[in-house]
């Protein structure tokens, strides 16, 4: 066969994401934190966006010496008396003490410490309404980190550089839950120095504050807490020694192994519970996000709902047209043109795109209460499978399209603050053929009986089964485990012996 050079011409058709639609897909699943981020990036890159609060020019105070009728010569003369000068030499006293912003005070403050009052309270413009008052934030000191406060403590608490290298390298190898992660044994092969060396550098390490620091399991760490507060003696030391028998709820044996009657075990439980089990977690710096509400959820004068989008959350972005036009008029490069043609384009973009997206969540969240609307009336009993093809034949939009906007998004109700996935549960289907059961529901069921269980009659999962397919619900053995396990519910097994344990000890 012989090989040669054609020239073909087909016809065929394919979907190309250009950036500007990949950037409005990118939009609808970012987060108000995120948005916030990304507008503050494309305005350090686009000259022709500005923030709509930064657009509004602030308005000038009013001034007294323009109000007065007599000019400023009229108004110096009538409140000279009022200067520092004139009021130092008829009370015959300095007001340089008394009143610190008065402009005598610079000499005898100096340069430095005046403009660290300046800048500190904002009195450089305060006499023109130009001060913006204390930045509380920038005066609030930062948070203290687990490293910081053991270092703190390791300083005073050893004095051979030594033994301070070794508690300096333990508190190294501390995690953020305050445990202590390594071997004591290695590190005195890795140092050079006595195992016994390093056992009693970490004695003195675990008296540090919080209680339970450098623990090297939980047993230690419950341990080092009690033995601060003086309360570890030697039936709490059995009970510490045989936490698996605590966590089978086996309080008979653990009665016996202790040596202590049942009321005692009852108050050594409780101070179980008082103690800390990763005291480390106290000092986490870590970065927290607050939750704000995309959508607010309220009742109608009408007596239905009324969904609104949270204005807080709206980024307020303009495209400054006047600034484009004076711009582009005195550019004579084509590659300035070039250059500011495309960031109009890619502002003008970038607001449709915050206008759509603002759009397609409000339309998306009014679809989800019209459907979740017994919800919102009567509570979790009620909340209806739901899934996003259901939402999106609705509104007419793509399946994807539904996930994206209900991803990171949350909804303000009158039953509280909700994540918009949290709305689409699975369906569990009728045991009498009617409408299906919302899995979340079926969860606060499952909780509810167990909840109220008495110590003779435990709930195993198949009595659980029964009584759900009694009122309606067609639910396998399985399932229920499952949804019992997710809500960290123990065994019937293991409830019934905690609750007659716990009853017998009561008694």
């Amino acid at each position: 066969m012989a090989l040669s050079a054609r020239l073909q011409l087909r016809q065929s058709q394919s979907l190309v994401m250009t950036p500007q639609l990949m950037q409005s897909i990118r939009l609808l699943q970012l987060t108000h934190l995120e948005l916030e981020r990304f507008i503050d990036e494309e305005i350090e890159r686009n000259p022709l966006l500005e923030r709509a609060d930064d657009a509004a020019e602030p308005a000038a105070l009013p001034n007294d010496a323009d109000q007065h009728q007599g000019g400023d010569d009229d108004w110096s003369a009538d409140h000279a008396e009022w200067t520092s000068e004139a009021m130092s030499e008829r009370l015959d006293t300095s007001l340089e003490n008394v009143f610190p912003d008065d402009p005598g005070r610079q000499d005898r403050l100096g340069p430095d410490l005046t403009a660290q009052w300046k800048s500190a309270s904002g009195n450089g413009g305060s006499s023109q309404g130009g001060g913006e008052g204390y930045d509380i934030d920038a005066m609030a000191a930062a948070p203290t980190s687990l490293g910081d406060l053991l270092a703190e403590q390791i300083a005073f608490s050893f004095v051979d550089p030594t033994d301070r290298q070794i508690a300096a390298l333990l508190a190294d190898a501390v995690d953020e839950a305050g445990y202590l992660d390594t071997d004591t044994a290695e590190l005195a092969e890795r140092l050079g120095v006595e195992a016994p060396d390093i056992e009693r550098v970490l004695a003195t390490c675990q008296t540090f504050e919080p209680a339970g620091v450098f623990a090297r399991d939980l047993a230690e760490c419950l341990s080092l807490q009690l033995k601060a507060r003086d309360r570890l003696d030697p039936a709490m030391q059995a009970l510490l020694a045989h936490l698996e028998l605590l966590a089978k709820r086996d309080f008979v044996a653990l009665s016996k192994i202790c040596g202590v009657e049942r009321d005692d075990l009852v108050d050594m439980l409780a101070e179980i519970r008082l103690l800390d089990p990763k005291p480390g977690l106290a000092y986490s710096t870590g970065p927290s996000d607050p939750i704000v509400p995309d959508v607010t959820v309220s009742t109608g004068p009408d007596g239905g709902w009324a969904v609104e989008l949270n204005a807080d959350t709206l980024p307020k972005v303009l495209v400054d047209n006047a600034y484009y036009a004076e711009v582009s008029g005195v550019a004579k490069d084509s590659k300035d043109r070039e250059f500011l043609a495309g960031c109009l384009q890619s502002a003008n973009w970038l607001t449709r795109s915050l206008d759509q997206r603002a759009r397609t969540i409000l339309k998306v969240a009014t679809e989800i209460v019209r459907q979740q609307d017994a919800f919102l009336v009567n509570g979790i009993r009620h909340l209806k499978p739901l899934n996003l093809k259901m939402v999106a034949d609705a509104i007419g939009m793509h399946e994807s399209t539904v996930s994206r906007v209900t991803a990171n998004k949350y909804m303000l109700t009158p039953r509280g603050v909700f994540e918009l996935r949290y709305f689409f549960t699975a369906a569990i289907a009728s045991a009498e053929g009617g409408e299906a059961h919302s899995a979340e529901s079926v969860r606060d069921r499952i909780r509810e009986l167990i909840d109220a269980e008495k110590p003779v009659d435990v709930l195993s999962d198949d009595a659980i089964v029964d009584i759900l397919r009694k009122n309606g619900v067609d639910i396998a053995r399985r399932t229920v485990a499952k949804y019992r396990e997710g809500m960290s519910i123990p065994s019937s097994v293991q409830r019934r012996r905690e609750k007659r344990a716990l009853a017998g000890l009561a008694s």
